[in-house]
């Protein structure tokens, strides 16, 4: 008989528990994985060798992500734990409930590493020029002062409440900063005051030196209420104080709620804004001296457990620290600061030349934040104004603010080019701004879209397509992260430029796939989600696991920024048990542990945290990574089964090699990387004696420099074999000019041949792009690249005009008969336009 709660096992195994299912010995739990990362950002805040102030944004980073982390994570167990059959974790085993109580648990020694780092770094501040003053620190001419602004520009807009019987307690809005104080009345007891600090103020205030100093000393806007708090309640008197805040649960599900019949989704998307700031609170920190009577009562009153009241001994909401910077003092700044660096330009790119072109002569690779994002933007606003450019088409998921590719996308479509963008309105936190965006851009003319029910579109893909003649040329770009000009500074990421035919052909089916709500297409290239791309990662996992059961190597890198699907999980811990060597570097959660005997012991994962966001994904497969694609998607089931993601392969040699030493890089990394034991703990990497520290950030960066200065004799050597390239074809043209008169038909088979590299002709599928020679075939990559090998006995197809091809044969084109110096002229004028890339004559 079946234990009460259990189910009983039905066809196919559906009914069996969790616990059956599933061997836990080598997994665990995504959410203490997840604020094992959050420490390991936390280490950065300890680390001497990173400048001191850089130290303090650290800090600052760890409680911004912590934030997030409960609004999303934690509010959504907390819906889940009041069910009545509370759903089981797949990967622990735990319920809702008692992931929660594992969660507080852990809080407090990461609380107090927060106090400590935040405490010894502030203090060194103050020895650099940097000076927080405490309200209780005011004295003289401070307070006069403090005081004196507070009357001037605080008073005037703050509403002190008493709450009491007869005022109940307020809403308390997610994420501000409220002071609260136990008041004393000459005939009641048990009140308490309230005050919330007001966003439209600046949050620091210069203290003035009496004296000349270069010193930057400041004090906190709640600070300075609170310095003033005696006054604010009238005839009742605060006797404690202290500032609170409250985080609400923001896992709304936009879907979920329903769109109106006389709502437009962008309405529908500012509601739900709205309804998040009243969500359920999930916890309040408290940072200062507050009875316990006034503490019961703000928990009551946020119907919250003793456990999720956290106290803390740092201010409250550590984004101030960023406005600091620009108040360093200047002989302060290279000491406190990392050393300025400006993404470089890649080097294969020549930015004297259109980048059409360049692109249509061989895929380009740029790698932020390395490499500058300006040629993916110069590109986007090169085709804006490029008269054969007809259409552009994009995947937007964080936009920034100040938009440079968004005033393209404008000024494309005021061009009359067509210009679909496919805005993501659920980008979590950045609703606001992406439907903001997507108002102006509707406005200017574009056609905008939005994701399809229940699956988010984190894709990042954009196409331009151009007519040359009755030919179609498309370039496709790919990234593994936003196009936000903001993130590219400060994120790790690829994007690849290509004008390879066939990822053309299925970027534009993607968008019309898109355009029609279809989730299942089939590509031939890309792997796309939620249809296509497990189904991707597990054919090539098993592809080295046969490798590896014939004798032969088998290697798999995945590079991710989380691991939590469960399939994948399974698939590497067979393929690690086949005896396929698994390295992984994962910058946030993974809930496989390596190294487990007989089940994940050939499986290696690291994490790197440091000056740069690591947000690249990569999947290699081979022993010599031969199979490499890059994606948008990490390994977590809401990316694999419920979003629209792409992971795009690399045809191009020259790029395989570039992401094969970057994997390198990583993989040496011996200073920011950790490495994650079979306990599920996070160490450091041991160094061999005699063995040199290497940050792989620190080296990319130092090589994009090195790669700039060698980048003028880089783009002269591609000019010189462009130039060998062609000198061949204009040689054989000059030299059968001066032959015999040519037949009309010798005539005919000459003109055709030289057309793709002249004036485009109706006959000629895809003409090459001026001073640019023709795409390479693409069947010799494509066979050692594509994970399940197509038979390729010719080269793709390029991207044509079919219809006008086939309709008219080659014959239909009959020149007028030339004498031999006319043919010669006229063939030479070819050669010179395909070399230098303009007509002589002009």
């Amino acid at each position: 008989m079946a234990q009460k709660g259990t189910k009983k096992t039905g066809k196919n195994g559906k009914g069996i528990s969790a616990a059956d299912r599933h061997d836990f010995s080598y997994t665990q739990n995504r959410e203490l994985s997840w604020l094992q990362f959050d420490n390991r950002v936390l280490d950065e805040a300890f680390d001497t060798t990173v400048p001191l102030f850089e130290r303090l944004k650290f800090v600052s980073i760890f409680e911004s992500n912590l934030d997030e982390f409960f609004m999303v994570r934690v509010g959504g167990l907390s819906d889940l734990a009041t069910l009545k059959h509370q759903p089981v974790d797949n990967k622990s085993n735990l319920t809702p409930a008692q992931q929660i109580d594992r969660i507080f648990s852990a809080l407090p020694p990461l609380l107090d590493r927060v106090s400590t780092a935040f405490g010894a770094i502030e203090s060194q501040l103050a020895q650099h020029g940097i000076v927080r003053i405490a309200p209780n620190a005011l004295e003289g001419e401070d307070r006069t002062f403090v005081e004196a602004f507070f009357r001037s520009y605080v008073s005037p807009i703050i509403s002190p409440l008493v709450v009491d019987p007869r005022h109940p307690f307020p809403n308390l809005r997610n994420g501000a900063l409220y002071i609260v104080s136990s008041l004393e009345g000459m005939d009641e007891e048990g009140l308490m005051g309230l005050i919330e600090i007001p966003s439209s103020l600046p949050r620091i205030l210069q203290i003035p030196s009496q004296t000349p100093s270069d010193t930057y000393r400041y004090i906190l806007l709640e600070d300075v209420v609170m310095a003033c708090l005696d006054g604010c309640f009238g005839s009742y008197l605060p006797q404690d104080g202290a500032v609170i805040r409250v985080i609400r649960n923001a896992d709304i599900d936009p879907d979920g709620e329903g769109v109106e019949e006389d709502e437009d989704y962008r309405q529908h998307m500012k509601r739900i804004l709205k309804k998040r700031l009243r969500l359920q609170p999930v916890c309040l920190t408290v940072n200062g001296e507050l009875d316990k009577a006034s503490l019961k009562l703000i928990r009551h009153a946020l119907e919250l457990p003793n456990k999720a009241v956290l106290p803390v001994n740092y201010p409250l909401d550590l984004g101030f620290v960023f406005g600091l910077e620009s108040h360093i003092p200047q002989a302060e700044r290279a000491e406190l600061l990392f050393t300025p660096f400006v993404p470089q330009l890649d080097p294969a790119i020549d930015p004297n030349r259109p980048l059409r072109d360049q692109v249509l002569e061989g895929d380009k690779l740029l790698f932020y934040p390395y490499e500058s994002m300006t040629p993916f933007l110069d590109l986007v606003h090169q085709a804006a104004n490029d008269d054969e450019c007809i259409s552009i088409r994009i995947t937007l998921y964080r936009v920034a603010k100040q938009s440079r590719l968004c005033e393209s996308l404008i000024s494309a479509v005021e061009n009359g080019k067509e210009v679909t963008v496919l805005m993501e309105l659920r980008a979590r936190f950045d609703e606001a701004n992406n439907i903001e965006w997507a108002e102006r851009l509707e406005e200017a003319g574009c056609t905008i879209i939005y994701g399809s029910e229940g699956f988010k579109c984190h894709s990042k893909i954009c196409q331009l397509t151009y007519r040359r003649g009755m030919a179609i040329e498309r370039i496709t770009l790919l990234g593994t992260g936003n196009f936000n000009e903001k993130t590219a500074k400060l994120y790790s990421d690829f994007m690849l430029m290509t004008a390879h035919p066939g990822i053309g052909e299925d970027a534009n089916l993607f968008f019309q796939n898109l355009s029609l709500g279809n989730l299942n297409g089939d590509y031939r290239y890309l792997g796309v989600a939620p249809a296509g791309l497990k189904p991707l990662i597990m054919t090539g996992l098993n592809r080295e696991i046969e490798r590896a059961r014939a004798g032969e190597p088998a290697r798999v890198f995945f590079k991710l920024n989380s691991l939590t699907d469960r399939e994948v999980i399974d698939k590497i811990s067979e393929a690690s048990r086949a005896g396929v060597h698994v390295e992984m570097i994962i910058r946030g959660i993974s809930c496989l542990l390596p190294g487990v005997p007989e089940k994940t012991e050939n499986v290696q994962i690291r994490s790197i945290v440091g000056r740069f966001l690591e947000h690249a994904r990569v999947y290699a497969f081979g022993e010599d990574a031969d199979t490499i694609y890059l994606s948008s998607a990490d390994m977590m089931t809401r990316n694999t089964e419920h979003r629209v993601e792409i992971a795009y392969p690399l045809l191009d040699a020259d790029v395989r090699a570039a992401v094969r030493g970057y994997m390198d890089a990583q993989l040496a990394d011996n200073v920011k990387a950790r490495r994650l034991t079979p306990s599920g703990t996070w160490a450091s990497i041991a160094k061999t004696p005699g063995e040199v520290p290497f940050n792989s950030q620190e080296f990319l960066l130092a090589q994009a420099y090195k790669d700039a200065e060698n980048a003028e004799e880089i783009q002269r050597k591609a000019a010189k074999q462009r130039c060998a390239a062609n000198q061949p074809k204009i040689e054989k043209k000059v030299a059968a000019a001066f032959r015999t008169v040519p037949s009309q038909e010798e005539a005919v088979e000459d003109v055709a041949t030289a057309a793709p590299e002249g004036a485009p002709q109706a006959e000629s599928a895809a003409p090459a792009a001026p001073a640019a020679p023709a795409p390479k075939p693409v069947a010799e990559p494509v066979a050692a690249t594509i994970i399940e090998p197509e038979p390729v006995s010719e080269p793709a197809e390029p991207v044509a005009n079919t219809a006008a091809t086939q309709s008219r044969p080659q014959t239909a084109l009959v020149p007028r008969k030339r004498g031999r110096v006319g043919t010669a002229l006229a063939l030479f004028g070819m050669g010179f336009k395909a070399l230098f890339g303009k007509d002589p004559r002009a």
